[in-house]
């Protein structure tokens, strides 16, 4: 039970972390730096080389947080661009957009910059864990984790989000070593 309540408690954390296509801001941050470290391309190569272990985590960092937060709120923390890169108008080869509804077409969850005051996590019942979320500025969230059979459905604000098999959320655990 210990685990399965700390898995909950990672994916209400992390549930952003989906892998997503995006602007790759903290790599492309590590590549300026490269390219203003020396003039030279040669230079260049060798400190790419050298910096490979450095680019592999600035990827992995952007493919599943940055560019997933990108995904979901349409705009890049890191490089403040907008739209989201899977937003940007292109003359793409199949033309979806105007067969599916218009909640499907925009980031579906508008950036919260409001500071964090203050945030609990409570046991609800032996499968409900609900984090609550206070804001500076007097708003207030509430994400929720209910176990039903071998499963947990997540909701924000009493809305479902998803629904991952425990199975899941422990080989999640185990992996990330929580």
């Amino acid at each position: 039970m210990k685990k399965l309540k700390v898995a909950i408690v990672a994916a209400l954390g992390v549930t952003t972390l989906s892998g997503c296509m995006g602007q790759m801001g903290v790599t492309g941050l590590v590549t300026k730096g490269n390219l203003m470290a020396v003039d030279n391309r040669y230079a260049r190569e060798g400190l790419f080389i050298l910096l490979s272990p450095v680019y592999g985590i600035a990827s992995i960092a952007d493919l599943f947080i940055f560019n997933s937060i990108e995904f979901w709120t349409g705009k890049n923390m890191i490089t403040g661009k907008s739209p989201a890169v899977v937003d940007k108008n292109i003359d793409a080869l199949l033309k979806v957009n105007d067969k599916v509804d218009s909640s499907l077409k925009t980031a579906p969850i508008q950036a919260n910059n409001a500071q964090v005051e203050n945030t609990t996590i409570q046991q609800i019942d032996n499968n409900t864990l609900q984090m609550n979320i206070s804001y500076v500025n007097g708003t207030q969230k509430t994400l929720r984790g209910v176990k039903t059979g071998d499963a947990v459905a997540f909701y924000a604000d009493n809305q479902l989000v998803t629904t991952v098999k425990v199975q899941e959320l422990e080989n999640y655990v185990t992996a990330a070593q929580l």
